[in-house]
């Protein structure tokens, strides 16, 4: 038998195996092949339960206007959880005597049977308690606005002085919270705040409108509120009475609060005064950055 000839039984077995064999195998690979492309080429497509909220949300986003009755913020919008809700209620009580502090926080806890660590449940501390008192005070005007009479310019009056009455309790130390808000890492949120504060209360003014004035009308109003809150920190008169003209004089001045280069230079100037007014309080120097203001002053804010 030569070395290459197979035995024919060991042949025909082989190719019967062969035969029977292949076209399970080309099959295989055809399944394969084709799970393969239909993986890599076929896109996966949300199921219809998915894309109705999609499309619903997405047509909301593109025919939302830019000022909307959606203010204030609800209860259920709080920025705060309950047991923190709870927490800060406790420690806001203690804020007159121990400022937005840990101690205040840490008494807050106690007073409602929890241990001092319990101040770890808010991640920023002290601010958290200032966010607190600002939250609260704006829920507060909701209240305060209904019933108000005279025109938009008069409620806008009336609910800028009622919010800064909403500091009487803690004005000996506002000036602490200040620095505080001053922080680089918490500016963010507290103009954010206060834009907050500005919009609602034009809302609750009765104002609507959405033409190129709505953002000259927040940028006066937050330039009067921000210097009428620092010259509150100093005022000694009874009920705030220095305050309350001071505010008077300052609408006043803005007149119709339309003036788009006035609302902008207001709000530089005070923004700059306040926050230089903070750090001088706390010993800080501010040599440096008041020769920068007056240097931006003369290169044309001014």
């Amino acid at each position: 038998m030569s070395p290459t000839t197979l035995p024919a039984s060991l042949t025909r077995t082989s190719l019967r195996r062969l035969a029977h064999s292949r076209p399970t195998t080309c099959l295989l690979r055809t399944a394969a092949h084709r799970s393969i492309t239909t993986s890599t080429t076929t896109p996966t497509r949300p199921s219809p339960t998915l894309q109705q909220p999609l499309r619903r949300a997405t047509r909301q986003h593109q025919t939302r206007p830019l000022h909307y009755p959606a203010h204030p913020s609800s209860p259920s919008d709080a920025p705060f959880s309950p047991p923190e809700l709870a927490l800060l209620r406790a420690a806001y009580a203690h804020v007159p005597q121990h400022g937005f502090s840990a101690e205040s926080l840490a008494l807050g806890a106690r007073d409602i049977g929890l241990l001092d660590i319990s101040t770890n449940l808010l991640p920023n501390g002290d601010f958290d308690l200032i966010r607190y008192h600002l939250f609260t005070q704006r829920e507060a005007l909701v209240e305060k606005s209904r019933g108000l009479q005279g025109s938009v310019r008069d409620r806008v009056f009336e609910l800028t002085w009622l919010r800064l009455l909403g500091n009487r309790e803690v004005v000996g130390r506002w000036q602490e919270a200040l620095a505080i808000m001053a922080q680089p890492s918490y500016v963010p949120a507290s103009l954010s705040a206060l834009h907050e504060l500005v919009d609602d209360i034009w809302y609750l003014a009765g104002d609507v409108s959405v033409d190129p004035s709505w953002y000259t009308k927040r940028a006066s109003l937050s330039a009067i509120y921000v210097s009428a809150e620092l010259f509150m920190t100093d005022d000694r008169s009874a009920g705030f009475e220095e305050t309350k003209a001071f505010l008077r004089r300052r609408f006043d001045e803005v007149g119709e609060l339309s003036s788009v280069l006035g609302a902008v230079r207001e709000w530089v100037s005070f923004s700059g005064s306040s926050a230089i007014n903070v750090l001088r309080s706390k010993g800080v120097p501010t040599e440096n950055i008041s020769s920068l203001s007056e240097k931006r002053e003369v290169d044309g804010l001014g």
